[in-house]
């Protein structure tokens, strides 16, 4: 089965989306999963990881009614406040819901670029390593040397690299992301998404543009540890769902079909499905090549 690991649904009324202004143009509406089946459809996806889009609880409790009405969700990666005093009670109580499969807290919009070290963060990592729960990293390449740091702290957390770390390439500014970046990789425990990519070269963006930041990924990580996400609604920025599938045909088209379908859903299944979220046989099968 090929997954999607990074998708999102919103609904602007519930007003906890503080990143989401008229000025996101064509994603400043709602999205939701009767928008999202057509695409799956139409590239044989059969299931998704659903990612949180807002800081609260709220939303995640949002989420996880979607995924429990929507059979290709196989899971939710949602939000807890991991700095609050009462963390790993809100961690076991949001973790009883075995859609939930990982947290991600939003370290890319935080002030203070020291935030992964907070020392009061270790009973909440503590209950996601008790309960399962993947820590989805949504960091920028001037977070990747205290990522490190985080990792080596607690290394029986499964940590998912959300976006590659968003590397500069509009900039076309690879260093030095590359060599922390590949820091990051080199402890067993990490993964990685081949996301969101298309959002950091531009709307403007061409193949060659990516090629570079995915030959990294690809040569540091390995297609045993990558995982394929859309990002969409907010792919849709950056040329869309189906542009961003068919450039992953091209950046793949190297690698044998076995590890090809690694990055397209095999690893997806493994880093988040081992022990949480829906089981296989109840998620909804890609329909059939025509």
């Amino acid at each position: 089965m090929q997954i999607d690991a990074h998708q999102h649904f919103w609904r602007l009324d519930r007003g906890d989306y503080g990143w989401l202004t008229p000025e996101a143009g064509p994603i400043f509406r709602d999205f939701l999963p009767r928008d999202l089946e057509p695409l799956l459809a139409r590239h044989f996806i059969g299931a998704t990881i659903l990612v949180q889009a807002a800081p609260t609880v709220a939303e995640t409790e949002f989420l996880l009614s979607l995924a429990a009405a929507t059979p290709f969700v196989a899971g939710v990666v949602g939000w807890v406040d991991l700095t609050a005093a009462d963390a790993a009670l809100q961690i076991a109580r949001l973790a009883a819901n075995s859609l939930l499969v990982g947290l991600r807290p939003m370290v890319q919009d935080t002030a203070d670029d020291e935030w992964l070290l907070r020392p009061c963060l270790q009973p909440a990592i503590a209950a996601m390593v008790r309960h399962g729960l993947v820590f989805d990293a949504l960091v920028l390449p001037r977070h990747l040397p205290r990522l490190l740091v985080f990792l080596d702290r607690y290394p029986e957390l499964r940590v998912v690299l959300d976006h590659g770390a968003k590397p500069e390439i509009r900039e076309a500014r690879l260093d030095p992301w590359r060599a922390d970046v590949a820091a990051v990789a080199a402890r067993p425990a990490t993964w990685c998404k081949l996301s969101g990519l298309v959002t950091e070269a531009g709307a403007a963006w061409t193949l060659d543009d990516l090629r570079p930041s995915v030959a990294h990924l690809l040569a540091v990580f390995g297609p045993e540890r990558l995982l394929w996400g859309s990002d969409w609604p907010v792919v849709e920025r950056a040329g869309g769902y189906d542009a961003w599938r068919a450039a992953t045909a091209g950046l793949l088209a190297s690698l044998p079909e076995t590890e090809r379908q690694a990055v397209l859903g095999g690893n997806a299944k493994r880093a988040y499905l081992g022990r949480r979220g829906r089981p296989s046989e109840m998620l909804n099968p890609a329909p059939p090549r025509r």
